[in-house]
């Protein structure tokens, strides 16, 4: 039996290697993260984002993290009662009665026509292209292209279009959740981390990723951030301010983390690096 080769090996490394990605997702939600996100990726504190297009401050985003490894951040829902955004296409089945997404994922399922889903993640995707942006993968902004199979297969047609990589949950959530994800990713050659870091709630990564560091397994893992700085503006926008606040913190201003990173010999690398194996084969 032929043994199957693992990512870390695909990518040029043993297969006892251990690799992270450290993304910053909601990159574009707001003028405080995109301020934040820059500044970790200027001082090589991250190694990824992605990006929110149909978010008011998407352009800001894109235009002040040119050159970096960018990623979408596929949007299907806004979670805010006061900070609204909106599909790109007019997909009615997306859109509450003020014109915004939904604010839940159970929601979202409950109205949304699956067509009106693959050209509304389409057209997102297709904005960040033509916008220039070398798109190096995707993830689903709140989860929903992970939770149910009928979503998931439009996850993955987008990405066997686009030759992407995308994030996906564990393996061990797939008898949870009801199908094989990730054999379902692998029989299209579509590539992703080895393991995911999920925030149980959602926002707040700290505990997640030092209790992480010093049982990481081998291969790839990816580790999700909202950073923001503090303004008026992120204080505004909803209430878990001070997660975001404390993710820019975790990732500029905590050498430990950084230094245990180093300690466990613990390699960094994007999703780029993914990507380009992934169209390679």
């Amino acid at each position: 039996m032929e043994n199957k080769i693992s990512l870390v090996e695909k990518l040029g490394y043993t297969k006892d290697t251990k690799l992270l990605i450290l993304n910053c997702d909601d990159l574009g939600s707001s003028n405080s993260a995109n301020t934040a996100i820059k500044e970790c990726f200027d001082k090589k504190c991250v190694t990824s984002s992605t990006l929110m297009v149909p978010c008011p401050w998407a352009v800001g985003g894109y235009k002040f993290t040119s050159g970096y490894d960018i990623g979408v951040h596929l949007t299907l829902n806004c979670e805010w009662d006061n900070y609204r955004w909106s599909p790109l296409t007019k997909a009615k089945s997306l859109r509450t009665q003020d014109g915004g997404f939904y604010k839940t994922v159970p929601e979202l399922y409950q109205n949304a026509d699956l067509k009106e889903v693959r050209t509304e993640l389409k057209a997102q995707i297709q904005q960040a292209l033509d916008w220039g942006i070398d798109i190096t993968h995707l993830d689903s902004h709140m989860g929903p292209l992970h939770f149910r199979e009928d979503y998931f297969r439009v996850y993955l047609d987008l990405a066997v279009e686009f030759q992407l990589p995308i994030r996906m949950p564990n393996a061990e959530f797939q008898e949870i959740l009801g199908f094989n994800y990730r054999q379902m990713a692998q029989e299209k050659g579509v590539l992703s981390p080895d393991n995911f870091a999920f925030v149980v709630d959602g926002v707040g990564s700290r505990q997640t990723v030092i209790s992480l560091l010093d049982d990481m397994p081998n291969g790839v893992t990816e580790c999700y951030f909202h950073p923001a700085k503090d303004t008026e503006e992120l204080r505004a926008i909803g209430d878990d301010y001070d997660k975001r606040i404390d993710d820019f913190k975790l990732l500029i201003d905590d050498s430990c983390f950084r230094e245990q990173i180093k300690k466990l010999e613990i390699g960094l690398i994007g999703y780029r690096e993914i990507r380009d194996v992934m169209r390679k084969s």
